[in-house]
């Protein structure tokens, strides 16, 4: 397999990205996954699963960024925009720490394979703003709910002047697509080093740790590089005190490597576009 003849700022061999799944439902809407694992009768709404999903604005969020700042680290946070509208000023602390503020659609149940193409355009453009009113900042970067985009989503996204978009899974490293006069980077999520594993299998959260230290330990003894990292948490789930901890040690970890580049899906972004 042919290896990139390009390295990552510094002549790093490896990006690690902590991506924050900041993250909420519609009124009236539950996550799909909850810490309980009896299911209720179709068509009763999940209260658990609101009140344990709403953690994350309340709590959660707060306990990640205090962990970045410990080591000066900056995360890109997926942001569903609905909090834009009941959290703004969770939303606003994410950009004041100087993290990059990501548009993670309207609302967990708001998909764009699900939409229209005018349906859709019309939620990248609602998104964008409220995002954008309450963080201070341009918003430039997308992944949606699940990483499900619709066929025209990368096309909606670069024509609305977006840099990059998370929704693909079919590379290691992030590559440029072209539409017409328009060009977006399309920056892989791998699912790797994630927090789910501790909601779908009752995994421990050192198992998270674990992972990520057995990847380095793979690229340092195979790969030339250049390798991306994602680093994967949510704010409902590890922004509770002991995932938390978990975390923080991987934010340790990669901050203090040597061949290690720290970096937010922006930054990731406008390197490959810098590249001859």
């Amino acid at each position: 397999m042919e290896q990139p003849d390009w390295l990552w700022p510094g002549d790093k061999r490896i990006a690690v990205v902590f991506n924050v799944a900041f993250e909420a439902w519609s009124e009236g809407k539950a996550p799909g996954i909850s810490p309980m694992g009896n299911p209720l009768p179709p068509g009763v709404v999940d209260t658990m699963a609101i009140s344990w999903a709403a953690y994350g604005a309340k709590r959660g969020i707060y306990r990640l960024l205090e962990s970045f700042a410990r080591y000066g680290a900056k995360a890109s946070v997926m942001t569903s925009a609905v909090l834009a509208e009941r959290s703004p000023e969770a939303v606003k602390s994410v950009a004041d720490g100087g993290h990059e503020v990501l548009s993670h659609s309207y609302a967990m149940d708001v998909m764009p394979v699900l939409m229209s193409e005018a349906e859709e355009r019309k939620n990248i453009r609602r998104c964008s703003d409220l995002l954008e009113k309450a963080a201070g900042t341009r918003v430039r970067g997308w992944i949606s709910p699940r990483g499900t985009p619709s066929p025209n989503t990368a096309r909606l996204l670069a024509e609305a002047g977006y840099l990059w978009y998370g929704d693909v899974f079919d590379d290691d490293l992030p590559y440029v697509q072209t539409f017409g006069e328009q060009r977006i980077i399309a920056i892989p999520l791998a699912t790797d080093v994630n927090d789910m594993p501790s909601m779908k299998y009752g995994a421990p959260p050192r198992a998270m740790l674990d992972a990520f230290e057995e990847h380095l330990a793979r690229i340092l003894q195979r790969e030339q590089g250049p390798v991306m990292i994602d680093v994967t948490a949510h704010a409902h789930i590890f922004g509770r005190p002991h995932g938390a901890y978990v975390y923080e040690r991987i934010i340790e970890m990669a901050v203090n490597a040597r061949d290690i580049w720290v970096a937010t899906r922006g930054e990731i972004a406008e390197h490959m576009l810098a590249l001859p």
